[in-house]
């Protein structure tokens, strides 16, 4: 509105009316457009303000602007304190917003709360500007919103109605409030759709409507009891509004009618093994009469005794529950008579069909229907051994089994005709690393949860022939003593044959062999069942040291296996032989005599004793030592060499003649030894002495007084002739006698025994010698030998000497010879 126009008004007196359109959003969204009426009123206290806008605006919004209105400046609104105030005690339900000099709302304004029904709503206000004062009377007009629905006091409306009403009877019925006015308020109503009932509505004398309930068709009370009808009622506004309320209709009957059941044929499903008292079914039989004639009662009709203990039925309410075990496997349907009776005495029939429902309640049974056992080792990969049957009373899937070995064994199950299996051979079997199996097979159903069972089968392992005995060890050594007692034990050999009984049994024998020529029989035999040699005979070491056996050993299978070992028999060295002297000549033989040079120093070699010794080892070492001397200390003998040296100088008191007792032990336990005596002649030449006569018979003591008398006189008549040639020898072949003690002795092939060798190395015979015989002439029983040493490269001992005693046989032909080399 412009200044000019206001002014005008003003001075007229007159009241201008604004129009001012708005739209206001209600609870559906929709904005209504209303209508603002402002009325400026100019009187002796200040103009007055009216102001019209809807209820229920928001806080802040703008009702109008006081500024223009009042032609005031916003200046003056800040200036002059201007506020609103409530007019008495009420609220204050606007305020000025001295910044845009807008009224706007300041508290929620609800119509329906402020002035209920009444058809003007209005809401006085006061403006208050200080200095001066002036006070402006504001008229808030709050317009009706749609923000109420239609509502009944209850929810149900109950109607009873016989049904022997006519058509065309009315009944009235509640009418429905709504705190709105005007169009907002209750327009009309509306009723569900259905045969019996239609709707009248009517005005009643302040103009509100309300509803008639009008029958339209009879009501039959056997067909429909009851009937439940939705009334709604609909406001003016924009959206609309309703409410509504339930109508139930109770239908009177008489009492014409038998009970009847719910169903002809009732028909229930029930899990087998199920607790006592579990309800089957509730049965339903309904009398359309009333009171007394429509009590109805139930019971069984005729049933099987086996019904009549697992089947119960309460004659009040008609539930059925089990009393008794109900067995899937049994019995799957039961059928059972009920009779439904009111207290007319009026009955009826129906059926009741229980059918059982399978649980999985009963495990698997496996059957062994047949077993071959034992099963042979040499059974092929296939073979079948044995049938399975496993049957299960339950149905279906509970039914289904599935049947498995779970250990890793050399069989499995194979399905066959329905629930049968063939147990076979999966692979080869072997008796001796298993000779006995535990088979469990176990069978499981496909229920829910599953059952299983399972059964051990114990399948034992025949043995066949497939092993050859295995001796213990590749191959045997066995050492004997020599001279062992015939039938002593030499070893024994074993061997094992992992097959059982006859198949496993061994038997031992010697492999037919020769010997040194001789069956291997003659030397040892075995014990055939427990496989210890034995010694035929009494070996001998210096024949046979050693020998070899093949020894047999074979089962007692069908067809016998067999294998062999080699034993080596070592026959053991004893010291059963005693040393044997090969120079000199043992006694009883012919003897020679060793001359020993005057001129002889320490140290000299005068002789050798050899021996050997026919065993071998440290039975084979031989010792030397000095048993008696006619000179003590003049001579000794090397203990491992039987060297016979000087030990000191010769001097003139010697005796001529020595005679030395000489012992030779082996080292054996016990030592054996043997003596040997050498007969020794301190001279340089054969002509100082005179004819000789065999020294052995010095040993008694009428000879010996006669060769002491015979050489006191010689030593007597040759003094000073020995001295003389003693002198001119050592002068001319000293060095010739040099060469001669320095010598080694070597003795003749024929004086060794045969068969005599090294053993081991460890022989007796360690040099050779050669040896130069001068013999004196014409005497059988004085031979005399002097020995002449030749260097290390001589020739071989069984080329330099003969027997002693065919060399005496031959010197028998030579007379005088006066010098004889061999």
């Amino acid at each position: 509105m412009s200044s000019d126009i206001r002014t005008s008004l003003r001075r007229s007196g007159g009241r201008i009316v604004m129009f001012f359109k708005t739209a206001f959003e209600g609870s559906l969204g929709i904005r209504l457009v209303l209508c603002f009426s402002v009325v400026l009123m100019v009187g002796s206290a200040g103009a007055e303000l009216s102001y019209s806008f809807p209820e229920e605006l928001k806080r802040g919004s703008v009702i109008g602007n006081i500024a223009e209105d009042l032609s005031l400046d916003l200046s003056a609104l800040r200036a002059r304190n201007a506020r609103t105030d409530s007019a008495g005690k009420g609220k204050r339900y606007c305020d000025i917003n001295v910044n845009t000099g807008e009224l706007t709302v300041a508290e929620r304004i609800d119509r329906e709360g402020l002035c209920g029904k009444k058809a003007s709503c209005v809401i006085k206000q006061e403006v208050v500007l200080e200095n001066p004062l002036e006070l402006h009377p504001v008229s808030l007009h709050v317009q009706d919103i749609n923000d109420n629905s239609p509502i009944y006091s209850k929810n149900v409306i109950n109607l009873e109605i016989g049904e022997s009403v006519a058509k065309g009877t009315r009944f009235l019925l509640e009418e429905a409030t709504d705190d709105d006015i005007g169009p907002n308020s209750v327009q009309t109503y509306t009723l569900q759709s259905n045969q019996h009932f239609t709707l009248s509505i009517q005005n009643n004398a302040v103009g509100q409507k309300y509803a008639e309930l009008v029958l339209d068709k009879e009501l039959d009370r056997e067909q429909q009891q009851e009937l439940t009808l939705t009334l709604t009622a609909v406001d003016g506004g924009t959206p609309p509004r309703s409410g509504t309320v339930v109508i139930h209709v109770t239908v009177l009957d008489a009492n014409d009618n038998a009970p009847v059941f719910s169903q002809s044929v009732y028909k229930v499903s029930l899990p087998e093994n199920s607790p006592l008292n579990t309800v089957v079914l509730t049965v339903s039989a309904t009398d359309a009469d009333e009171g007394q004639n429509g009590e109805v009662t139930y019971a069984f009709g005729r049933l099987l005794e086996k019904d009549k203990s697992m089947f119960s039925i309460d004659h009040r309410s008609g539930v059925v529950t089990v009393i008794g075990a109900v067995d899937y496997e049994e019995e799957t349907t039961h059928e059972l008579r009920i009779v439904a009776k009111d207290g007319a005495g009026l009955t009826s029939y129906s059926d009741l069909i229980v059918d059982v429902i399978d649980v999985n309640d009963n495990i698997p049974v496996i059957a062994v229907k047949s077993l071959k056992i034992p099963v042979p080792e040499n059974a092929v990969p296939g073979t079948e051994v044995g049938i399975i049957n496993v049957q299960d009373r339950d149905s279906e899937n509970n039914q289904k089994v599935h049947c498995s070995i779970q250990q890793s064994v050399p069989f499995k199950l194979v399905p066959s005709i329905k629930n049968y299996y063939s147990l076979v051979t999966t692979g080869e079997l072997d008796r001796e690393l298993v000779s006995d199996y535990n088979i469990t097979i176990t069978a499981s159903d496909e229920g829910s949860p599953p059952l299983s069972s399972s059964k051990t089968l114990h399948l034992s392992v025949a043995d066949v022939n497939d092993n050859p005995p295995v001796f213990e060890e590749q191959s045997y050594s066995a050492h004997v003593k020599e001279n062992n007692k015939a039938g002593s034990s030499v070893c024994r050999v074993a061997a094992r044959d992992p097959d059982w009984r006859q198949n496993g049994t061994v038997v031992y024998s010697l492999s037919p062999s020769d010997v040194s020529g001789a069956t291997v029989s003659s030397f040892v035999s075995i014990n055939g069942d427990t496989g210890v040699l034995h010694a035929v005979r009494s070996f001998d070491y210096e024949q046979l040291k050693s020998f070899k056996v093949l020894v047999l050993a074979r089962d007692n299978g069908s067809p016998p296996l067999s294998s062999n070992v080699s034993v080596s028999v070592w026959i053991g060295d004893e010291n059963d032989n005693s040393p044997q002297i090969l120079y000199p000549s043992p006694e009883g033989h012919s003897f020679m005599t060793e001359m020993v040079p005057k001129a002889a120093q320490s140290g000299s070699l005068v002789s050798k004793v050899i021996a050997v010794d026919a065993d071998s080892g440290q039975n084979a070492w031989l010792s030397y030592h000095m048993v008696k001397a006619t000179e003590p200390g003049l001579f000794t003998i090397g203990e491992h060499s039987g060297e016979i040296r000087t030990q000191r100088d010769i001097s003139e008191s010697d005796h001529m003649k020595q005679n030395l007792v000489l012992s030779v032990r082996d080292n054996g336990q016990p030592s054996l030894s043997v003596t040997c005596t050498v007969y020794l002649l301190i001279s340089d030449n054969l002509a100082e002495l005179p004819e000789l006569k065999d020294m052995s018979y010095e040993e008694s003591s009428s000879k010996l007084t006669f060769y002491l008398i015979i050489a006191l006189v010689s030593v007597s008549t040759f003094f000073l002739t020995f001295i003389i040639i003693v002198l001119a020898v050592r002068f001319c072949h000293r060095r010739k006698s040099r060469l001669l003690f320095d010598g080694a002795v070597a003795i003749p092939s024929a004086y060794l025994p045969p068969n005599y060798a090294e053993v081991e190395g460890a022989g007796t015979l360690r040099s050779s010698y050669n040896y130069d015989a001068y013999l004196t002439t014409g005497s059988r029983t004085s031979d005399f030998k002097f020995i002449t040493s030749y260097s290390d490269r001589t020739l071989p001992a069984d080329l330099t000497l003969k027997k002693v005693q065919s060399s005496m046989n031959d010197l028998d032909g030579l007379g005088d010879s006066s010098e004889i080399i061999w």
